[in-house]
């Protein structure tokens, strides 16, 4: 029987949960992926999208395979059906659909999901964490053809992303910087001072830590950017986010995630604490 998500789980996650559920179903009457996907018209490939919740659902395609799978009581049934048409409900960020591609889209669904998100970066300040003028900036350098009407969206996507901090049930966010990041002048001194100024409020969030890597350790940990999504229900595999220029990749084989995972905790343990990050912080603001 499906189970219940918490509340503020986001349809990424209830696909992703409601695909684990099938697949166990299927595995447990020992059906193959091609055998499934040709019961509702598709193929062994289809089947293994569903199951890994990338994909929308289909009611009817979902109902075939319950009865594929032996499921005949009707409040199971409905159960499973209320958590397809659930899992269909549309994002909030999908009104950004022109701005994004699609494989960050799954990450702005996923990122909403979660109940931890570590993130490793090593050029800016974490998109979490940054200013409206600092993630102005940030657009133009990337995109400075773009006209002022795209960037504002796009400053606008990033700052509704933020919102997830504040929300009930929000996540745990653990960032770690290199150095670099609160020297680097995006945007120009005044926009760097405020950046600055508002790590010195974002941290005084309980659910939000912030370290840095000093100088002489950067790099010793992981080469380029990434970030570890965890989540609270069960059924969900953690998932590791590494975004680079032509696209992204998402991670989620336990050999891989643990390789990440053991770095982000060696960042950990050897960048500054939380405490010595904020004194770093504010040193470096009486220089502006």
């Amino acid at each position: 029987m499906p189970t219940g998500e918490p509340a503020g789980s986001g349809p990424t996650a209830r696909r992703m949960v409601l695909g684990s559920q099938l697949r166990r179903l299927r595995e447990g009457k020992g059906i193959s992926r091609e055998d499934a996907g040709y019961a509702i018209r598709g193929s062994g490939s289809k089947i293994s999208r569903v199951e890994l919740g990338r994909v929308s659902f289909k009611e009817r395609d979902v109902a075939d395979l319950l009865t594929l799978y032996g499921i005949t009581d009707e409040q199971e049934r409905d159960l499973f059906l209320a958590l397809v048409r659930e899992s269909n409900q549309p994002g909030w960020w999908q009104r950004y659909n022109d701005l994004m591609p699609h494989w960050f889209q799954d990450f702005v669904g996923l990122e909403e999901s979660a109940s931890r998100i570590q993130t490793y970066e090593t050029s800016f300040i974490p998109g979490l964490l940054q200013t409206e003028a600092y993630a102005r900036a940030v657009m133009v350098r990337g995109r400075p053809d773009a006209p002022p009407e795209e960037i504002d969206r796009r400053v606008n996507l990033r700052m509704q992303r933020q919102r997830l901090l504040q929300s009930p049930q929000a996540p745990r966010l653990w960032a770690v910087i290199e150095e670099a990041c609160i020297h680097r002048q995006i945007g120009g001194r005044k926009v760097l001072r405020a950046q600055l100024e508002h790590l010195m409020d974002v941290t005084r969030m309980s659910n939000v830590s912030l370290q840095i890597v000093p100088f002489e350790l950067g790099g010793s940990q992981a080469e380029n950017a990434f970030t570890l999504l965890r989540f609270a229900e069960p059924e969900l595999p953690d998932i590791v986010y590494l975004e680079h220029i032509c696209g992204a990749l998402y991670l989620d084989k336990v050999d891989e995630v643990e390789v990440y995972s053991k770095a982000a905790h060696r960042l950990v343990v050897e960048a500054e604490t939380p405490d010595q990050t904020r004194r770093t912080i504010a040193k470096s603001l009486q220089t502006l």
